[in-house]
């Protein structure tokens, strides 16, 4: 059975799965405790897959998504943002490796694969105004990985040996970011994580980006900023967060976990010149890709070298270098 055809019978039954989810961390002070990362067993309760078959489904999957998506292979980027989430992993509960890459796509968006396989959509970095912002998102995602929550949810919905569905950023609309760089067509209406799975993630997340050194209140910013960009021009996020919306309750909740988990310390790390360096760059690669991807048929303005008229068969005159607007061949002539 091929790797999408297994995955779209996962999702038919998913949807039991998150009936049958249990609070995740109800009861469990060890995991409320970020004196005890990496000391704790995060990812406990009834998965019937081991962690080597895990990392088998979730290498299948990344493979899959590299097959179809464009990964930016700029080794600036790359390694800035491969250096991010490795100090994360790092300062998580985490039990296995990660491989983290960047996918060229302007969604707002990141997704983890079971086993650590690991996409970082460019949109997110660019929509990012400080790195702790984008390393509260990135916690979220590795916490998912270390706590399971693909095979753990798979195994709710009993559906063994059947590929997994990404873990998304932002309530889990699972397969969105592939869908949407890689053209693979998934049903949206299946791809919600349980309450209890986003909790806990969120809660996990910002234990380890306040671990590694960052302000947790940014993760907190950043929420804030989704809804006040809907706010104030309705249809801008709905696209990405169609499915579950960055509720007042669960800012909420993060607050409280902030104010009741962890210990306030006298200086955090809230950006870099790097992240500043990394998202110059990549805004660089998107208004590049923008303009090679322009209508040919379309007017456009075009500077001329050493002079002031063009034809459209390219003969010059005159001495100015001033811009000079080249019409379509059926556009009326020579200027």
């Amino acid at each position: 059975m091929s790797v999408y055809r297994g995955l779209k019978r996962y999702l038919g039954l998913v949807a039991i799965g998150s009936l049958l989810a249990l609070p995740a961390f109800a009861g469990d002070n060890k995991e409320k405790n970020p004196d005890d990362i990496g000391n704790r067993d995060v990812g406990k309760g009834l998965n019937w897959y081991s962690m080597e078959k895990e990392i088998a489904l979730g290498k299948q999957m990344a493979q899959e998504v590299e097959r179809q998506a464009k990964i930016i292979d700029d080794p600036v980027i790359a390694e800035y943002v491969n250096r991010v989430g490795q100090n994360l992993v790092r300062n998580s509960d985490a039990k296995v490796p990660f491989t983290i890459k960047v996918i060229d796509t302007e969604e707002v968006n990141a997704f983890a694969l079971p086993g650590g396989f690991f996409f970082v959509n460019s949109g997110l970095i660019l929509k990012a105004d400080t790195e702790a912002e984008l390393a509260g998102v990135m916690a979220h995602e590795i916490a998912h990985v270390a706590a399971r929550h693909g095979t753990r949810q798979a195994t709710r919905a009993e559906v063994a040996n059947l590929a997994t569905i990404p873990l998304i950023f932002m309530g889990g609309w699972a397969g969105y970011g592939i869908r949407q760089a890689a053209s693979v067509m998934i049903p949206v209406g299946f791809l919600q994580f349980s309450k209890a799975f986003e909790s806990e993630a969120d809660m996990l997340g910002l234990q380890y980006m306040y671990k590694t050194g960052y302000d947790p209140e940014a993760f907190v910013d950043f929420f804030e900023k989704i809804e006040s960009l809907e706010k104030k021009k309705p249809g801008t996020m709905a696209k990405v967060f169609s499915t579950h919306p960055p509720t007042e309750d669960r800012i909420v909740a993060a607050q409280k976990n902030i104010q009741t988990m962890l210990k306030e310390r006298p200086e955090y790390v809230v950006t870099t010149s790097e992240f500043n360096d990394v998202k110059g760059r990549l805004a660089m690669l998107h208004n590049r890709r923008k303009v090679d991807q322009q209508d040919p048929n379309k007017p456009q303005l075009r500077r001329a070298p050493g002079s002031g008229t063009t034809t459209d068969s390219g003969t010059s005159g005159g001495s100015d270098d001033r811009p000079t607007l080249k019409r379509r061949p059926d556009g009326g002539g020579q200027q």
